[in-house]
């Protein structure tokens, strides 16, 4: 094996496992912000099962808080708030106002 046949493999080797931990990176944010959204959600006294198994519109509307959530620039403040460490209301979050419209629409409701 000459020495251009090792670097293009190990060329070939760096751009897999960068393409990997970008994927993997992704993954861990998507996760992170689908549990920072459940945290929230039972903070404001919104069954997270009740909300993600309903209707084909309350399958929407989550479907759009959830992209909110991914993009929400206050993931501290809303950790430090739904762990009980910042006080005040959740109108930082992005989907305040959606959390609360769905909690008033299924009161009632159990999974």
């Amino acid at each position: 094996m000459n020495p251009t046949t090792f670097e293009t493999y190990v060329a070939i080797l760096m751009v897999v496992v960068s393409v990997a931990m970008v994927v993997w990176f992704q993954r861990y944010l998507v996760a992170a912000s689908a549990r920072r959204m459940m945290r929230m959600m039972m903070g404001v006294g919104l069954n997270p099962g009740v909300a993600m198994h309903g209707d084909p519109r309350t399958e929407a509307i989550m479907k759009e808080a959830r992209y909110r959530c991914r993009k929400c620039m206050a993931e501290d403040l809303c950790d430090r708030w739904v762990a009980g460490k910042a006080t005040g209301d959740n109108t930082f979050c992005p989907n305040a106002q959606t959390f609360g419209i769905l909690k008033r629409t299924l009161v009632g409701r159990t999974n």
